[in-house]
């Protein structure tokens, strides 16, 4: 049963981003250990929540940017919420550069055990400011309450709580 759901026009700063990493490190998964350099480069759609504090899952929501429109005040349904921004355009571009060299560190270290040295270049090519629907929606299953989040624009899950399997012998 639906108990409460809120709609929330959430800001999002979109970094689009070419990420360039040259790293060295040592491979030791065989005997004797080996010291390798390779580079890792991607382009980026990098989503930031330009709130503080939040928990929100950016990484597992991509705007649907065919979506996309022009704000419109009077397109806003009456109870939404539209939260501001609390990170401008650069605090949301080093975010973004933190998060990305994180993921290369993390994608080098499939490639050797330790790094030694990691440098990362960033050609950020288009920083896109825009509000996304969420539906904040909570429902109680069986007296216990969950949450489930809703893109307001293609009504797809962007995450939800599940209620845990029942565990039962045959």
């Amino acid at each position: 049963m639906i108990v409460e759901n809120s709609l929330f026009y959430l800001p999002f700063w979109l970094i689009v981003a070419e990420a360039r990493s040259h790293f060295k490190g040592i491979f030791e998964r065989i005997s004797p250990a080996v010291t390798k350099e390779s580079d890792i480069q991607n382009n980026y759609d990098w989503l930031v929540l330009a709130r503080r504090g939040s928990d929100f899952p950016t990484r597992a929501y991509e705007i649907p940017l065919e979506a996309k429109i022009p704000y419109d005040f009077k397109k806003i349904e009456a109870n939404a919420k539209v939260l501001n921004a609390e990170l401008d355009a650069r605090e949301a571009r080093e975010l973004a550069q933190t998060e990305i060299r994180n993921l290369h560190e993390f994608l080098a270290k499939d490639r050797v055990d330790k790094i030694i040295e990691m440098n990362t270049e960033f050609d950020v090519k288009n920083t896109l400011y825009l509000h996304s629907p969420i539906w904040f929606v909570n429902y109680e299953y069986r007296k216990q309450r969950y949450r489930i989040l809703l893109d307001g624009a293609t009504a797809e899950t962007i995450k939800g709580d599940l209620p845990p399997p029942e565990f039962k012998l045959l």
